[in-house]
């Protein structure tokens, strides 16, 4: 119990940590981005992300205090971190994309995200099992330092009219902040506030139904052995794929509005039958229901990113990325804390309370 304790509190002031940190540079190297181009907004992050891996590989040979783990965190928190790839990425995608066809290549990235996930829980897991923490990490370690030589010396620049920018300004803060108060587009600021406080729910009901898939299948009255959740984690992770092929089906024939709509059905309905199952086939039954439940997210980035012009993509999506790192905070504290609440009059309790949240994005989208 000891060390369990100590295991969450370390798991806590490192997610915290990181979070913080990035929260202020994702800001600054975003709306920099816009100016200087895509290429060193994500050379940076991938290198932080090397030096970070570089860092527990240290920890781990050399036996270091664990709080050098914080510190390889706050290291890659100062170069954008995890959040600031996403913000690149995205923010590449829109400078590449014609606005008709940005939501397929939202959609794109989108899965790309959701196949990485499910080759590294499925491979990763089995890999740790087989020879320890260390090797797979060596891997991460490969795979952030070939991203940043990728990033470096191939990847061609999607800003069209580049120029000189100072890096530590505060007008790169005042243009996030822009966005969301610039008088001149009245109606423009209001979608953007609706549309992010959609983002953050679907999100956050995501981030915290998946915190919470194993606990529910490794308890009574399911009991599954291990090969069921490796089987359950990949239909989970394969609902991006699902939706990716949903989302460009029907674009054939509906707008991209009612594309989310029935995402966001999808969602509901499958955390509905999640929150009531009480056999395998019924779980798997749920699981096959999200089979569209990630078609809404891209939707809402493309809309996003449609609302302002070509010289605030990267200060729309480092908000957006905040925005996401900000739901896997409060889905953690949220749906890990209610779930042992409510264990004693409904173990589903928590998936039943992310479809009620849903209903929300729906109404506003609607």
């Amino acid at each position: 119990q000891e060390v369990e304790a100590l295991v969450s509190h370390w798991n806590l002031y490192i997610n915290l940590g990181g979070f913080f940190v990035s929260l202020f540079s994702v800001t600054l190297f975003g709306p920099w981005s816009d100016s200087v181009g895509r290429r060193p907004a994500l050379i940076l992050p991938t290198a932080g992300m090397a030096l970070q891996t570089a860092i527990y590989l240290l920890v781990m040979y050399l036996e270091l205090h664990v709080a050098f783990f914080l510190l390889g965190r706050i290291l890659s928190g100062l170069t954008g971190d995890y959040n600031l790839i996403l913000a690149s990425c995205f923010s590449y995608v829109a400078d590449t994309s014609e606005r008709r066809v940005r939501t397929f290549r939202v959609a794109i990235l989108e899965a790309c995200l959701g196949t990485a996930g499910m080759v590294a829980s499925i491979g990763g897991g089995q890999w740790r099992k087989a020879q320890g923490y260390i090797n797979p990490f060596w891997l991460a370690f490969a795979a952030s330092l070939a991203a940043t030589l990728y990033a470096a010396l191939f990847l061609r620049e999607s800003v069209k009219q580049k120029k000189a920018a100072k890096l530590f300004t505060l007008s790169h803060y005042k243009a996030v902040y822009r966005l969301y108060t610039a008088p001149e587009h009245p109606s423009c600021r209001w979608k953007l506030a609706l549309y992010s406080l959609c983002f953050f729910l679907i999100v956050t009901v995501h981030f915290g139904a998946k915190d919470l898939y194993v606990l529910y299948e490794l308890g009574f009255p399911l009991c599954w052995a291990s090969d069921l959740i490796g089987y359950g984690s990949a239909a989970s992770y394969l609902a991006y794929l699902s939706s990716l092929a949903g989302l460009r089906l029907l674009q054939l024939c509906l707008e991209d509005t009612w594309v989310a709509e029935i995402g966001l059905i999808s969602n509901i309905a499958g955390l509905v039958v999640i929150s009531l199952a009480t056999t395998t086939p019924l779980m798997f039954t749920g699981y096959g229901i999200l089979f569209l439940s990630m078609a809404a997210t891209p939707v809402i980035r493309s809309k996003l990113s449609k609302l302002v012009s070509e010289t605030e993509q990267g200060a729309l999506f480092a908000s957006v990325a905040c925005v996401e790192g900000l739901c896997s905070l409060v889905a953690t504290g949220v749906f890990n804390s209610l779930y042992p609440a409510t264990l004693h009059f409904m173990r589903g309790f928590p998936f039943l309370f992310g479809a009620i949240i849903l209903l929300i994005p729906a109404a506003i989208l609607g």
